[in-house]
């Protein structure tokens, strides 16, 4: 039980309607109660009954600051576990700043950012996975970004690994009772079931960790990379996906000379767009030092549109793709954007539709000022991005932290199989069994410091 007592405004700064204030802790109702007023007669906050909602008024230095409404729940039956009481006021700057003057005047202090959760935490009303959960519900922006915050915040990750961990436990308890009676030469774990299990616990690993790449693009957007040569383009593309003038379109060349970014929601996707400076040979050392961030940007990005001129001859163009193709990794999605056909060389563009591809490859063949291609393309990129496993609520993971704990649990797995087919003993085995449940146990907090948790919760807004 933590012995302090915290307040903090729990809703946006800023001028508002409205706001609410939260006091947390053992001492919440009184240190409330000290300028609190109830309407009701005779009632003082510190002896009302919990998950109740009373009117008031708060006073400052005696005298009436504002009228509010209270909200009253006692522990362990809160969102922190400890007492929490909730001061609903306008939402003026000075009102709420007075409150909080008033509140820590009273015995209370301010809280650090997500220390209400981290109290949630640590009361056991949550674990780690769902904390986590409340601050991607807090920054999601798209319907897809939401529901895999509310599936975490429900527990459907917490269950998957709960259920890994009871599974290994029960078989590393079998392999330490091995190691008490090793010189009776006994075996209490079957190993064939022991391979068996750890080859199924194996595969649902390697599918979580596969889903990371899925989960941070619905997390932080699809990273998408706007290359080429030039005047191809590319900056009138980004000004007609985005439907704004964000970058400058010129016949001069070299006009874009850095990353030009902007973000927007297609379908419940949201792609983060990044507009390069032309690729060619210059001597300008500002333009040189863009075009390098051109290929730094093209190393991050999910999808390359690589935009080309088909008005260009059809060596050059051929030549450019060749050359993006050579930097492109097979993880990546790239897309020849075919520009200008209203305009653009028949030849060139008739050859064009004949080019070999590869798996992860394809061509559109489209005019940027026209809105019916623009939707044809957008429309690609949304099929790229493969978002049926969220809409099946399948476990998807979206956390660093928490993939990097999978990789040191898969890594442990792979030492206990190739340990069973050498035939080591339960001692080595137990070991590597050891590492995958500390691993797991880091995700759901089970196993965690001091250190781990301050760097998590010290990412939430203060009042959360």
């Amino acid at each position: 039980m933590n012995e302090d007592t915290i307040c903090a405004l729990s809703t946006g700064v800023g001028q508002a309607a409205v706001a609410i204030i939260r006091v947390s802790g053992p001492n919440a109702r009184e240190i409330a109660g000290k300028s609190v007023r109830l309407n009701k007669k005779g009632l003082q906050l510190p002896s009302v009954q919990s998950n109740t909602l009373h009117v008031g008024g708060f006073f400052a230095d005696g005298e009436l600051l504002d009228n509010i409404v209270v909200s009253v729940f006692h522990a362990p039956h809160s969102f922190t576990g400890d007492d929490v009481v909730e001061i609903n006021c306008h939402g003026s700057a000075y009102v709420k700043k007075r409150i909080l003057e008033t509140l820590v005047a009273n015995g209370a202090r301010m809280a650090r950012p997500g220390e209400f959760t981290q109290r949630a935490f640590l009361n056991g009303k949550m674990d780690l996975i769902q904390a986590e959960a409340i601050a991607d519900l807090i920054a999601a922006t798209t319907h897809a970004s939401q529901r895999l915050a509310m599936n975490q915040m429900r527990g459907g990750f917490s269950a998957d690994i709960a259920t890994l961990r009871a599974r290994l436990l029960n078989f590393i308890s079998l392999l330490e009772l091995e190691l008490d009676f090793s010189e009776e030469d006994v075996n209490f774990a079957n190993r064939n079931e022991l391979k068996t299990l750890v080859g199924e616990i194996h595969s649902t690993v390697t599918r979580l960790l596969r889903s990371f790449a899925l989960g941070n693009v619905i997390k932080s957007g699809v990273p998408v990379a706007i290359i080429g040569e030039t005047n191809v383009g590319k900056s009138t593309l980004l000004n007609a996906l985005v439907n704004d003038d964000r970058a400058i379109v010129s016949d001069i060349h070299g006009t874009t000379r850095d990353v030009i970014e902007d973000v927007i929601n297609i379908h419940d996707v949201t792609f983060r767009f990044f507009d390069t400076a032309g690729l060619r040979e210059t001597i300008d050392v500002i333009e040189k030092m863009g075009i390098e961030r051109t290929y730094t940007t093209l190393r991050v990005a999910n999808i390359v549109l690589l935009v080309i001129d088909t008005t260009n001859p059809l060596p050059l163009v051929l030549w450019r793709i060749n050359k993006i193709r050579e930097l492109v990794q097979p993880w990546q999605h790239l897309i020849i954007i075919a520009n200008k056909i209203d305009i653009g060389n028949a030849r060139t563009i008739g050859l064009l539709r004949s080019v070999m591809l590869g798996a992860r490859e394809e061509i559109m063949f489209l005019s940027a000022n026209n809105q019916d291609s623009l939707e044809m393309l957008k429309n690609r990129m949304c099929e790229i991005v493969a978002m049926e496993a969220v809409n099946q609520n399948e476990t998807i993971v979206a956390n660093a932290r928490h993939r990097d704990a999978l990789q040191r649990a898969s890594d442990a797995l792979t030492r206990v199989e190739a340990g069973m087919e050498q035939q080591v003993s339960g001692e080595f085995l137990t070991r590597d069994i050891r590492c995958c449940l500390d691993a797991l146990g880091e995700i759901t907090g089970e196993i965690t410091n001091d250190e781990v948790l301050g760097n998590i919760f010290a990412k939430f807004c203060i009042g959360k």
